[in-house]
């Protein structure tokens, strides 16, 4: 987010300069200073603000008139800053004093009247949780998106067969539906935990003030409501040091970003000429400076690059968290560029990745004719052999000998005589052909959660019945 910076409304003294006998030296007013950052949080400060005024003059702490003219006053700044009027004062050391400042310079002393019974401390703690709500929403609106992109390219290939992988070699045959299935069960996942990291962060930390509450009557329930939380905070220590929303909901984006990394890895492969399963959409590849004929998957390796920088965004908050005393230190203004770098590399990269994703083609011929080689109908032949009532692991070591034969001879399963079956087990007969093509092989999967066409369509309709339960 660009943040607008501009000299014009100076501050000789801090809010808090009463304490001091001379000013502080500029270049730690420059360490000190969030407002490059935390200016993006304006609409939220202002919000709070406004509630904040609305309940002190409803309990009669302020005059009713002096509320009155605050929040015409606050509502007349957000409309500046929205319409290009106002522009944040790089003097300011946060959005915060930077809202005071102005409020006070409109309407005189009745804008000093806005921070009875509130501290920064807590104050801060609002604006960020009000600002992650709203983050949340927007996130999750995305990952839906995603996901009902997935389904629909699932729906159209719930009979296109592909080989499934472990250890990156080809083990048995899936369909594409059903591999795109498993990212759509992921990414539900994450979905579900953003509702529940927003459910834990749904209570306001307003009137907790620098630590220990206050001597005023306030009624923050009150103030909840009007903010829209569902709850206050019940413990005034941990109201104003409590950071485990940030933690949390960076952990699940950093869990976000993995299932998109993995994604994107398999797609970088799919798109070489070694596997050539898709082919990306010009408007999402790019090319290269020496070598012409490059189509390369910048998209896709971008975004397992920014997983690192997420991780890194983790890490800098467990870490700046994990020595901190009760109540407020300052070492926590360091969340703010850390969850606000998390918060816009995963909407970036989700609001990049669906686009480039419904639009690839999908090459179903080489899909399939990739599932024909390496085996992967080897398992099928061992069942076909237990079907015919012998234990497992004979049947397991007779296709073993089997799969050997077939490399020493440069051929399939599928093409093997059966006269070279009969050698190593009566057992077989011509019906073993059926058992081992590659559609009997994913058909006869519909045990619930396989691979079989309707099996996936099972899974389909239930995850998109599952969707509609998660409120976020």
């Amino acid at each position: 987010m660009n943040i607008n910076l501009k000299g014009n409304n100076s501050m000789s003294k801090m809010m808090w300069a009463g304490r001091f006998s001379k000013e502080v030296d500029s270049k730690v007013n420059d360490f000190n200073s969030s407002i490059s950052f935390d200016a993006r949080m304006y609409k939220h400060d202002i919000k709070g603000s406004i509630a904040h005024a609305t309940m002190l003059g409803e309990c009669g702490i302020i005059d009713p008139a002096d509320s009155k003219v605050i929040i015409e006053g606050l509502n007349g700044i957000l409309s500046d800053i929205e319409n290009g009027t106002l522009h944040f004062d790089p003097n300011a050391e946060d959005i915060h004093m930077f809202v005071e400042a102005e409020l006070t310079a409109r309407i005189g002393d009745a804008g000093k009247r806005l921070h009875t019974a509130r501290s920064r401390n807590d104050q801060v703690a609002l604006d960020i949780k009000l600002y992650l709500k709203d983050e949340v929403d927007e996130i999750a609106k995305l990952v839906r998106e995603l996901i009902n992109t997935v389904i629909d390219i699932a729906k159209q290939h719930t009979e296109t067969v592909m080989p499934g992988y472990t250890h990156l070699q080809r083990a048995q045959p899936v369909t594409f539906a059903h591999h795109l299935m498993a990212y759509a069960q992921m990414l539900t996942r994450d979905l579900t935990r953003l509702a529940d990291c927003k459910e834990r962060m749904d209570v306001m930390p307003l009137g907790s003030c620098a630590l220990a509450g206050t001597t005023y009557p306030l009624n923050r329930k009150r103030t909840a409501e009007l903010l829209g939380f569902k709850d206050i905070t019940m413990n005034s220590l941990d109201g104003v040091s409590d950071r485990d929303f940030c933690v949390e909901l960076c952990s699940d984006i950093s869990m976000l970003m993995m299932h998109l990394s993995r994604f994107s890895e398999e797609i970088i492969m799919w798109c070489s000429w070694e596997f050539k399963f898709i082919e990306l959409d010009d408007a999402y590849s790019t090319g290269s400076s020496i070598m012409p004929q490059k189509k390369n998957p910048d998209v896709t390796e971008l975004i397992r690059g920014k997983t690192a920088r997420v991780y890194g965004d983790l890490q800098t908050l467990l870490t700046m968290m994990k020595g901190l005393p009760l109540a407020y230190n300052k070492d926590m203004q360091e969340d703010k560029e850390a969850i606000f770098d998390a918060v816009d590399t995963v909407k970036l990269c989700i609001s990049t990745f669906t686009p480039m994703l419904a639009t690839m083609t999908v090459l179903k011929d080489n899909m399939r004719t990739a599932a024909a080689k390496g085996f992967i109908n080897a398992t099928d032949c061992a069942d076909y052999l237990v079907k015919k009532g012998l234990p497992f692991r004979t049947a397991y070591k007779i296709t073993g000998t089997l799969v050997a034969l077939c490399i020493e001879k440069n051929t399939t399963l599928e093409q093997l005589p059966i006269e070279e079956y009969k050698k190593l087990c009566e057992t077989f007969d011509n019906d073993v052909y059926d058992a081992i093509s590659l559609d009997t092989c994913v058909m006869q999967r519909g045990v619930d959660g396989g691979p079989a066409p309707d099996a996936v369509k099972r899974q389909i309709a239930e995850l998109e019945d599952r969707l509609g339960g998660i409120n976020i």
